[in-house]
């Protein structure tokens, strides 16, 4: 390991040892679950070995406390998103439900799909959604949502702009 390699892991131990519990306390104010605020504190400990350079930045706790942040919201939409597909499965006859391996491949697919159009507003991921899943022309869109035509192309362009970026990158 080279120097500047074993440098970083002694800091990053140091920062954990420093700050690992305070940022498991802070977490822990948020959020009812201990065991899912130390979850959370690990993870953003893991986000920052993956950093170009995890001991240079000034301020370690604003940047704990940024990613933790991330996390948790990331975890909240995460078990939003499993809510309401789990709400539409309950609508659906049992013998139309998929597997349980399909399921979680479908909420997978959604997670994806979100994080995807992650920065669009919900009216913009409602049009795109409405359109590639439910197949809806933009004009039954405009009616659906009591939109304009010209906010649905607009709507449509920033979703696939989203869509594009991820498959230049």
């Amino acid at each position: 390991m080279s120097v500047s390699g074993a440098q970083n892991r002694e800091r990053i131990g140091e920062l954990f040892k420093l700050n690992y519990h305070w940022l498991c306390a802070r977490v822990r104010s948020r959020m009812d679950c201990p065991h899912g605020a130390e979850d959370i504190a690990a993870e953003t400990f893991a986000r920052i070995l993956t950093l170009p350079d995890p001991g240079s930045f000034r301020e370690p706790r604003a940047l704990l406390t940024t990613i933790a942040q991330r996390l948790m919201y990331e975890g909240w939409r995460r078990r939003d998103l499993e809510r309401a597909y789990l709400q539409t499965m309950q609508n659906i006859p049992a013998q139309f439900q998929p597997a349980p391996e399909e399921q979680l491949m479908l909420i997978e697919s959604l997670l994806a799909i979100d994080q995807l159009l992650d920065g669009l507003t919900s009216q913009a991921k409602a049009v795109f959604l409405l359109n590639q899943i439910e197949g809806l022309t933009y004009t039954r869109i405009c009616e659906h949502l009591g939109i304009s035509l010209g906010t649905v192309h607009t709507y449509m362009a920033q979703a696939l702009r989203c869509c594009y970026q991820v498959f230049e990158s």
